[in-house]
């Protein structure tokens, strides 16, 4: 894959990594940068944490299914839409698979802004079509990498069979 998240055709997904000064996000995919993290509590997290992050249309380049212990919320910010696929484990959508797409046109049925619940399988890409999506998160309590549990595609498939192909579309080994 290249260096550089956008083909030479189109170089502001590339102005944005260098402006943001983004870099790879481990495991999930994409590029991020930590823009906010809140004072830190007594169990070591940060009161609240912010991030800015880009994804494209790549080959390859997607948020793969993850969870986290707390509400994450997701703000659109430019760029093309982007699909967020959710799994619920817990009540009252217990088994349940959703779509949300963050996007400008709220009054077509896309979010600027939507909160994925704790214990949440998520998951995010490019919308069909289209080239790249500029993108933020935030949470409180604030995000650490030990609270990130990176999804088993094996596992999944077998609590969702239903999404099989979806799952392991989302999924990094």
């Amino acid at each position: 894959m290249d260096e550089h998240p956008a083909a030479p055709r189109d170089r502001f997904p590339q102005e944005l990594v260098a402006f943001y000064g983004l870099t790879r996000l481990p495991r999930e995919g994409g590029w991020y940068r930590r823009t906010w993290a809140g004072p830190e509590r007594p169990d070591g997290r940060p009161e609240g944490s912010a991030i800015v992050m880009l994804l494209t249309a790549e080959p390859g380049v997607f948020s793969a299914l993850h969870r986290l212990p707390a509400d994450e919320t997701w703000h659109f910010y430019r760029g093309d839409p982007l699909t967020l696929f959710l799994l619920s484990e817990g009540e009252p959508a217990k088994g349940r698979a959703r779509t949300v797409v963050l996007g400008p046109d709220v009054l077509g049925g896309q979010h600027v802004q939507f909160t994925v619940g704790a214990g949440t399988w998520m998951a995010a890409e490019v919308a069909a079509g289209g080239a790249w999506t500029l993108f933020g998160c935030t949470m409180a309590p604030g995000f650490t990498f030990a609270d990130y549990e990176h999804g088993d595609a094996g596992r999944l498939t077998a609590r969702f069979p239903h999404e099989a192909m979806r799952i392991g579309a989302l999924s990094r080994a």
